[in-house]
Parts: C-alpha cells; sequence; structure tokens
C-alpha cells in the first residue's frame, strides 16, 4: 500500500483529510521481527551425542564452533580460534560436559587442543598431555567448515572470543 500523506483526502472516501479521519486505520505497524530463537551449546552437544549414538557422521557448524561425529562414534565440539576441543562422545556412549551458558557467556571446560595435520585430526589433551591421532575424523569437511566460519566473521571478532 503507498504511503497516504496526513493532508491527502482519506482513502475511505469521507472527503476529509486523513489526519482527520482514518489515519489509525492506515498506518500499518511495523512487522514485528521474528523473535530469535538462542542457539544452546549445550542442546547442540546433546543432539550431537545422540548421533554419535547411532554412529552417524555429523559435521555442523554454529557461530564459532564445529561439532563433529563420527562412524566410530566419537563426537567433539572445536573451537577455531584456540585451537580447543571437548570430547563429548567416545565409542557411541555420551560423556558428561561442563558447559556453562549464561548471559552473553559461554564457559566450556575444553578437554584438549587439536591440530589438523594434512588429512589427520590430532588431539592433545590438557590433562596428560596425551596426543592421539583420529582416523576417522571427517577431516576434509572440518577444514571446510573453519574456512565458512573465517568467511562469516571478522579476524578481528573472531581474536575477541576468549576472555582472559
Amino acid at each position: 500500500m503507498a504511503k497516504i500523506g496526513r493532508n491527502q483526502p482519506c482513502p475511505c472516501g469521507s472527503g476529509k483529510k486523513y489526519k482527520h479521519c482514518c489515519i489509525g486505520k492506515y498506518d500499518a505497524a511495523p512487522a514485528a521481527a521474528a523473535p530469535q530463537q538462542a542457539v544452546s551449546v549445550r542442546a547442540e552437544v546433546t543432539r550431537l551425542q545422540e548421533a554419535a549414538a547411532q554412529k552417524k557422521q555429523v559435521v555442523q557448524v554454529v557461530g564459532v564452533f564445529v561439532f563433529f561425529a563420527n562412524s566410530a562414534g566419537d563426537a567433539w565440539l572445536l573451537e577455531l580460534t584456540e585451537k580447543d576441543a571437548l570430547l563429548v562422545a567416545k565409542g557411541g556412549r555420551p560423556l558428561e560436559v561442563e558447559i556453562d551458558e549464561g548471559g552473553d557467556t559461554i564457559e566450556i571446560n575444553w578437554s584438549h587442543q587439536f591440530t589438523i595435520d594434512k588429512s589427520r585430526f590430532v588431539t592433545t589433551a590438557y590433562a596428560d598431555k596425551a596426543e592421539e591421532v583420529h582416523e576417522e575424523a571427517p577431516v576434509r569437511i572440518i577444514r571446510e567448515a573453519f574456512l565458512q566460519i573465517q568467511k562469516s566473521f571478522s579476524s578481528s571478532l573472531l581474536d575477541s572470543i576468549h576472555v582472559a
């Protein structure tokens, strides 16, 4: 509908100026924005654990995180900037994870650091510095997911993710 000027004749045909007649009837209120569904990292981890239990390969990007499960039933949550990783399922069995989501922050008790070396996904445990190569990891798809994140977010934003 075209915008009607306040001093134009009212479109209802009364002969009065629009401002003295039907101004409230034809003013379209701006459409309310659809409420944005907040993404819960904990909920995504639960979905990932369910996929791992079925030994389904899944790779999903949510914000700055990559979630993946492989056909061996292992599942990981990865974060690009600090190369942090959290093992959330092993052999199809879910693991207890520490994730605190509140307000504008998400605190995750990361279990590992990771690297992607050629075609290998390698993790180093924070607890004992044990290194492990994960042959079943979909490395090519994980790399593509990280490229997608790097294209979607500025480097300054990615650098500001971690808080000391």
